[in-house]
């Protein structure tokens, strides 16, 4: 993604540090020969002293080094930064599609090392894209699996516990109950009341409440 270089705009963006335009632009500071990301923590350069660029690669082609403490290279839309958002993305998949992190002996070291990486590394990942850890994205995948079968089939509980991923149907029962505030079986029994009703009068009450509604019709001929 890169934005038109207005002067000014940039210039704003990389005093306030904002946080929308990292990536978009580096700032390179003739004083010093760095460039840097909006977001540099260090204090801004006179604006005399600053010019833009739209990638990296514009900058360093100008002469400028990169900034050892924003680091350029793990910008967002760098080439660094799709890499890592790749694995992220690989990694969801593994542990939604495949139950990476549910099968017992499963943990997130082997998920790293199918990933060639180490744990820490992955979580750092997912911290930065997901804001997440690879475990709690593991229980959602869990949860959100349990609540399709629970609404969409009839199987019982014990076998939903199963297929979601869960070990036990006690851990199942906690953690929806957690998630939810009631239990799967409650969850379950609302959703035949509502469909009961549902298939009882589509309309709004069954036929005896919508017969006593309905006006009589000889009454209304007597009346007239």
């Amino acid at each position: 993604m890169v934005m038109s270089l207005d002067f000014a705009e940039c210039d704003h963006a990389r005093v306030a540090r904002d946080p929308s335009y990292d990536g978009r632009f580096f700032t390179g500071v003739r004083t010093t020969g760095i460039y840097c990301r909006p977001v540099c923590p260090v204090r801004p350069a006179r604006s005399t002293n600053v010019q833009f660029f739209p990638s990296a690669a514009a900058a360093e082609a100008a002469g400028f080094r990169p900034c050892l403490r924003c680091r350029p290279e793990t910008a967002p839309f760098s080439n660094a930064w799709i890499g890592s958002r790749a694995t992220v993305e690989r990694a969801v998949r593994l542990i939604v599609e495949e139950g990476a992190l549910d099968e017992e002996g499963t943990s997130v070291e082997k998920l790293a090392e199918r990933l060639g990486m180490g744990r820490r590394q992955l979580a750092r990942l997912f911290a930065r894209h997901l804001k997440a850890s690879p475990s709690a994205v593991a229980r959602t995948a869990r949860i959100q699996r349990a609540k399709r079968l629970i609404d969409e089939t009839d199987k019982p509980m014990v076998e939903i516990a199963v297929l979601a991923g869960f070990g036990s149907l006690r851990r199942f029962n906690a953690v929806f109950a957690e998630v939810y505030g009631r239990t799967p079986t409650e969850i379950r029994r609302g959703r035949r009341s509502s469909r009961i009703r549902h298939e009882a009068d589509p309309v709004g009450g069954n036929k005896n409440e919508r017969a006593r509604r309905l006006p009589n019709r000889s009454e209304g001929i007597a009346a007239r």
